[in-house]
């Protein structure tokens, strides 16, 4: 076999390939044995029909078409493997010349990864958020605990900002009731914003027993983005009342003996809470910086799948699960179809830039990923996924994406690496000392993250199958 490689523009290539005949020996006999298998001649028992009386009775052309079939996947492989090509996504094959005991000729054109050249990013530099808890932050902070630990006593009035109301609702649209507009025995807090809007000054001011109609934007359900009647039924008022702030209450809302204790936990939690989001933003913008320094040409035909699958995933995953439908969302977020697009194309181009990016820098940089940092990121996932660590190793396994998790890791190891190089500072002009310990594991879902803002697709090697040309 003679293969050559033409390059056609920096992402994409022609392999052009000439296989001399005896070397379709072995798909010849599997073509023979395959038709041999499938038909029936008079005369002869089946699978021990002679190749000659095959060639007469279906035609040396259907064994040849088997035979190229059976041999291209094997030949377009060996043409990349010599040509130490990447290729991204199936070929385009054309057989150019089929010479019975000759020559068989093709040609397959493949989108590849472009050569990318890292340059120095050691001068980096980006400014985040200052890590800053103020006694405001730790006041709104134990507010909120005391608010979970609030109790309710049923009040003969009518209601009042912050009462916990009992209601039952009925939603009319072009004067039917929905199906799924019916609902009774709903509490609520009025104020919080938890429902429709306008249900506060609805029910304010009425007492139980008593009910209020106002018209609403339906948030979810079978009319979603309709405007309904809405009856709402008062059934009970109750007043919440906040215990008091002491040191009975940090015993009874923690495991702290006094209220300092707990203000003190408080701080403590809000500043590792700040520091993680910190960290991410530093990796994100560290990102956003190494991806301008790099020049990183896209395959059309990559950016277009995996435009596709963007709007796919939003359409029937994201969206479908909220009842609505791509023109609605788009009417929700006060965004044109042009405006919509432009920003999916911009997130797809992001995505695939940020993964040669970085999957050319684990390769620079002689990166690894043992198991044991396989294992901590895959339980990660599955605890954002919602699954057991049993259940989703074994999805992964099953739907063949370990090499997926792998690369996720390797992509987060080199952003590490970049991160750890640049000089981050914070607004106040300090040098920020990120934890190397958490270092990886944040620049892992800050490279997910610009990958996959609505659902991106890895950018995955192209194998061939079987039979497929």
């Amino acid at each position: 076999m003679k293969s050559a490689v033409e390059n056609l523009n920096p992402t994409r290539v022609r392999l052009t390939v000439e296989v001399p005949f005896e070397e379709l020996k072995d798909s010849l006999d599997a073509a023979y044995k395959k038709i041999n298998q499938q038909v029936t001649v008079k005369g002869f028992r089946k699978g021990k029909i002679p190749a000659r009386v095959i060639d007469q009775r279906f035609g040396r052309g259907a064994v040849l078409e088997e035979a190229v079939n059976d041999a291209l996947p094997k030949f377009y492989t060996e043409a990349v493997s010599e040509a130490e090509l990447s290729v991204l996504g199936q070929p385009e094959v054309d057989i150019t010349e089929l010479k019975d005991n000759e020559l068989l000729s093709f040609t397959a054109e493949v989108d590849i990864r472009p050569a990318i050249e890292i340059p120095d990013y050691s001068g980096i530099e980006v400014e985040v958020d200052a890590v800053e808890v103020t006694d405001e932050d730790i006041e709104k902070s134990v507010e909120q605990l005391r608010e979970r630990f609030a109790s309710t006593t049923p009040v003969e009035r009518a209601a009042e900002d912050g009462d916990v109301v009992t209601i039952d609702l009925e939603a009319k649209v072009d004067g039917e009731v929905l199906e799924d507009g019916v609902a009774s025995g709903v509490s609520y807090t009025i104020g919080s914003g938890e429902l429709l809007d306008g249900i506060d000054d609805a029910v304010k001011g009425v007492e139980a027993g008593g009910e209020a109609t106002f018209t609403s934007e339906l948030k979810g359900g079978s009319a979603a983005g309709r405007q309904a009647e809405v009856t709402v039924k008062v059934t009970q008022v109750a007043q919440r009342e906040l215990p008091e702030l002491d040191d009975d209450f940090a015993q009874l809302a923690s495991e702290f003996d006094t209220l300092d204790e707990l203000k003190a936990d408080s701080r403590k939690r809000l500043e590792n809470m700040k520091q993680f989001d910190q960290a991410t933003q530093a990796q994100e913008r560290v990102l956003e910086k190494l991806l301008e320094l790099v020049e990183v040409p896209v395959p059309e035909k990559l950016l277009e799948d995996e435009i596709n699958t963007r709007k796919h995933n939003l359409e029937h995953h994201q969206l479908g699960q909220m009842g609505l439908d791509l023109a609605k969302y788009l009417e929700i977020q006060g965004k044109t179809e042009e405006e919509f697009e432009t920003e999916t194309r911009e997130a797809a181009v992001k995505g695939i830039k940020t993964q040669f990016v970085l999957d050319e820098l684990v390769k620079q940089e002689k990166l690894n990923v043992s198991q044991d940092e396989l294992t901590e990121h895959l339980m990660r996932r599955a605890a954002s996924s919602g699954m057991s660590p049993d259940q989703f190793a074994q999805a992964v396994v099953e739907q063949g994406q370990v090499p997926l998790l792998v690369g996720e890791v390797a992509r987060g190891k080199a952003l590490a690496v970049v991160v750890e190089a640049a000089t981050v500072k914070d607004t106040n002009g300090e040098v920020v000392d990120l934890d190397e310990d958490e270092d990886e594991d944040e620049a892992a879902e800050a490279a997910e993250a610009a990958e996959a803002e609505t659902g991106s697709a890895e950018v995955t090697e192209g194998d061939k199958k079987d039979g497929e040309a």
